[in-house]
């Protein structure tokens, strides 16, 4: 899978994950152009869940059906006071809204009711 985590994201991940942690990240139906990444830090994986990508005590966590979405992810990290924390960003992005928060991928079925439908 090629997910890149930049230089930002990679210390906060190191500095934030302890050794029994991952990040879980997720796309889900939402946000003005169809879709919108999730994540957050877990301990245990879901039954659906597999480990996508490990990058030294990195690991990253998608369940089955948001793997197809994070090929060509980018993650990275801003302290920014507005829209700070992680930024996640795709080479396959068709649109995205204004705020950038929410996207769509070429070629992919869209997501509706929380079910993917070719």
């Amino acid at each position: 899978m090629n997910i890149t985590i930049n230089e930002k994201a990679e210390t906060m991940l190191n500095n934030k994950l302890a050794d029994d942690q991952f990040l879980r990240v997720g796309v889900t139906e939402g946000g003005c152009a169809g879709l919108t990444y999730s994540a957050d830090i877990g301990k245990e994986m879901k039954d659906n869940e597999r480990v996508v990508l490990t990058a030294g005590k990195i690991r990253i966590v998608a369940a089955e059906e948001s793997t197809k979405y994070l090929e060509g992810l980018v993650i990275d990290y801003s302290d920014d006071l507005i829209n700070g924390g992680l930024q996640f960003t795709n080479a396959n992005t068709k649109t995205t809204c204004g705020c950038g928060q929410s996207f769509s991928l070429a070629g992919f079925p869209k997501i509706e009711g929380g079910t993917c439908n070719s």
